[in-house]
């Protein structure tokens, strides 16, 4: 009778610890799976920052381009 009492209690105290783990396991993921959301925001402000000095530089080289010529007409 102790030794069943031992087992079921030896059962309970491992499927505690499993359940426990496996919890563990599913909060790592979901930080996971929201660390990469936000790198992927990160990543796109980052193209969106790229991309307006980009157009800025167009804007700056077209001017030059502008003064150029009209220094070559005069």
């Amino acid at each position: 009778m102790k030794n069943a009492f031992k087992f079921g209690f030896l059962g309970l105290a491992l499927t505690l610890a499993f359940a426990s783990c496996g919890e563990t396991a599913k909060k790592s993921d979901a930080a996971t799976d929201s660390a990469n959301v936000a790198l992927d925001s990160a990543n796109t402000q980052l193209d969106s920052a790229k991309t307006a000095v980009d157009s800025a530089k167009s804007a700056v080289d077209s001017a030059a381009a502008k003064v150029d010529s009209t220094k070559a007409a005069h």
